[in-house]
């Protein structure tokens, strides 16, 4: 199973996230945090495959908090979520370690799986 975290400052899309990982054969929704410095602390806990990670976020936002799941926990996967096209990111998106973008209107079970068939870590599959 790919456990995942979901970082995003709004309830309802992360419930809708939560959902949509349980209807995805293999993947599993092991946590939620509302900020990148919830997100922080719960990785140590946590221990997730995958990081479903949103862009803008109050305080710490989505590009500084993928630069420091990157260098400071290697472990995680991390795809940034948004709502805006790739071009109105912020700058440093490219940057800041995460393995994709996705847009949130496009994230269904089948391009989770997509994504991390392309860009998941080794050994780590998802059952059927």
């Amino acid at each position: 199973m790919v456990g995942v975290l979901v970082v995003d400052d709004h309830e309802q899309f992360r419930g809708a996230a939560r959902e949509l990982i349980e209807a995805t054969p293999g993947f599993e929704a092991v946590g939620e945090a509302a900020s990148g410095e919830e997100a922080l602390r719960m990785l140590q806990s946590l221990d997730p495959d995958l990081v479903l990670l949103d862009v803008r976020l109050p305080g710490m936002n989505g590009i500084q908090t993928a630069a420091r799941i990157t260098s400071d926990h290697p472990h995680p996967t991390v795809f940034l979520v948004s709502v805006d096209e790739p071009a109105d990111l912020p700058m440093g998106a490219a940057s800041c370690g995460a393995a994709t973008f996705i847009r949130k209107r496009e994230l269904r079970p089948r391009e989770l799986r997509r994504l991390w068939a392309e860009h998941g870590r080794a050994g780590i599959t998802p059952t059927t």
